[in-house]
């Protein structure tokens, strides 16, 4: 076993909080230990490796602010000094060995090192709302996800209920299922899913929710590409781009207005919503993950830096317990 070093003693401490609940008279959230141990179900345990998002490669860069960003976050994230980045880029779910074919979510998961030394993390999904309006749902669809012991796959009756008891889930599951899979990490969108708050020099916040734009485009696999590409053509195809010359995204952000749901990351905001460039992220470089810098990292979505603050969506304040109580087992050995 592992060494229980400060930063693991910090996060099992954190994992064994109760979540918060959406509203104090709802039913209580699941516990992070209870989701956990659900995905494990689902999809087996790697020892020493995350429960969720397993498959993935590490990548590093820069991000550099816009002063329209720092007119309403006093964040050093949007100071117009580079930032170093390090990079995850991933394949959700708990399969080490999931074809990069898959209809599932990607992942980028940055974390920013700060001019003071503070980190701040960004988690995001190519998709521009998640599954689930509660942690319960999520729950609920690991536990659908159990294989069938007869047959090593998940009940299909069981999915088709999960679904019918479901409506939050389906919006994400209806985009997935009709958009095909990024040809690369380097030519996807990400959204952040959730609504935070930026906060500037006067303390005014302002509800914000955003996306990383990809320079090279947006570009899926055809049908055809789709039967061809193999299991695991995206880390290599992410690594030869970095090898071309930088890859970059720029960070849009969408400006909220009274009444925009702020605590449902399954619904989104109009169109018609004041748009920002925040910034630019820039790639440099990736790697296969095993011994690289992102390896180790919790990027723990509610790590944040002074100027930006989370929303009272229970999703997003529920995802840090859970990922400390993933982070604990790995960083063990389990």
């Amino acid at each position: 076993m592992k060494k229980i070093t400060p930063a693991l003693a910090a996060c099992l401490a954190l994992a064994a909080t109760p979540a918060p609940a959406a509203d104090p008279a709802a039913a209580p959230a699941p516990g992070a230990t209870q989701v956990v141990d659900a995905l494990e179900a689902a999809f087996g345990v790697t020892p020493g490796e995350r429960r969720n998002h397993t498959k993935g490669s590490c990548a590093r860069g820069e991000f550099v602010g816009t002063p329209e960003a720092a007119a309403y976050s006093r964040s050093l994230l949007f100071s117009g000094t580079p930032v170093p980045v390090i990079a995850r880029f991933s394949l959700s779910g708990g399969n080490p060995k999931a074809p990069d074919t898959a209809r599932s979510g990607r992942g980028m998961a940055l974390q920013f090192r700060l001019p003071d030394g503070g980190l701040h993390h960004i988690t995001m999904l190519n998709t521009p709302m998640f599954g689930a309006a509660q942690p319960q749902t999520f729950l609920d669809l690991m536990q659908a996800l159990r294989p069938d012991p007869a047959t090593g796959k998940p009940d299909p009756e069981r999915m088709k209920a999960f679904r019918a008891s479901h409506p939050d889930s389906l919006a994400q599951a209806d985009f997935l299922a009709s958009n095909n899979p990024p040809a690369s990490y380097s030519s996807s969108s990400y959204w952040g899913i959730h609504t935070f708050r930026f906060i500037d020099r006067d303390g005014k916040v302002t509800p914000v929710r955003w996306r990383f734009v990809p320079r090279d485009g947006d570009k899926r696999l055809s049908d055809a590409e789709l039967r061809t590409a193999g299991a695991n053509f995206l880390e290599q195809a992410l690594i030869a781009r970095t090898q071309q010359g930088p890859v970059e995204w720029d960070m849009m952000v969408s400006i909220g207005r009274p009444g925009d749901p702020e605590d449902d990351p399954t619904r989104l905001w109009p169109d018609d919503r004041e748009l920002i460039k925040a910034g630019t992220l820039r790639i440099t470089a990736a790697r296969a993950q095993k011994g690289a810098e992102c390896e180790p990292i919790n990027f723990d979505p509610l790590v944040m830096a002074d100027g930006i603050a989370p929303s009272d969506d229970p999703v997003l304040r529920f995802r840090s317990p859970a990922y400390a109580v993933s982070f604990g087992r790995r960083a063990s050995g389990q």
